[in-house]
């Protein structure tokens, strides 16, 4: 099944407002920049609004999420670090949009369960904290753990390195990341690839996310590539 769009704009083109969107990526590492701007290009063209997000990182002022977040298309966030962008914060402030914060590992590991079709789990991290508020406790072995629910998405925008026509990706190093899980984790997983192949191409052994988990893929017309800050002596 040849599941290959031919631009960005196409493959997000019938998500809805308010829709619930997974982006991979950690901070601008590995995130699927193509397809996010082709989700601003929605808004503009029809007001593509009340998205709720799950993703690490909410990109930094002018690129990756963050021009979602000023074009005013995000009514909620679920993530673990979001200290790049300033706007976020006034948002936040101001009670314009619903920022719920939780730690790394049980971010991934809520988004992980979401695709392994685990509902709940318990981890110990968040107890004795704000995190815990409203969770249930229980102790195992002397020790108090806090249950988390799963992350599942109606859609999931990833970023992998290279793909075949059929969806098996594979990806390159750090840029892995949240992508795979959050393929799993969502009822549509769109794919931009940095390089688009034939069926039979990638070496078996080589596919992190199997093409089953992935229903649309388009080749990346640019890749920048860009990093959150950079210091120079």
């Amino acid at each position: 099944m040849n599941k290959v769009f031919a631009s960005a704009q196409e493959a997000v083109a019938d998500i809805p407002s308010g829709a619930t969107i997974m982006l991979g990526g950690f901070g601008l590492c590995g995130i699927p920049e193509n397809l996010i701007a082709a989700l601003v290009a929605e808004n503009a063209r029809r007001g593509l609004c009340g998205l709720h997000t799950i993703s690490n990182n909410m990109g930094v002022d002018g690129f990756g999420m963050g021009l979602m977040l000023e074009a005013g298309m995000i009514a909620s966030h679920t993530g673990s670090y979001v200290g790049e962008n300033k706007l976020l914060e006034e948002k936040v402030l101001k009670g314009e949009l619903d920022l719920r914060l939780t730690p790394q590992g049980t971010l991934a590991e809520r988004i992980r369960a979401g695709g392994a079709g685990i509902p709940a789990f318990y981890t110990p991290a968040g107890v004795g904290t704000i995190v815990a508020e409203g969770k249930e406790t229980r102790e195992f072995d002397g020790k108090t753990y806090l249950l988390e629910r799963w992350l599942r998405a109606d859609y999931a925008l990833i970023k992998a390195w290279k793909g075949d026509r059929t969806g098996n990706l594979i990806y390159r190093k750090t840029a892995r990341n949240f992508n795979p899980m959050m393929a799993a984790a969502a009822r549509v997983a769109i794919a931009e690839v940095e390089e688009l192949v034939e069926p039979g191409e990638i070496e078996p052994d080589q596919v992190v996310t199997p093409g089953v988990y992935v229903q649309r893929i388009v080749l990346g017309e640019k890749h920048e590539k860009r990093i959150e800050r950079r210091t120079v002596r």
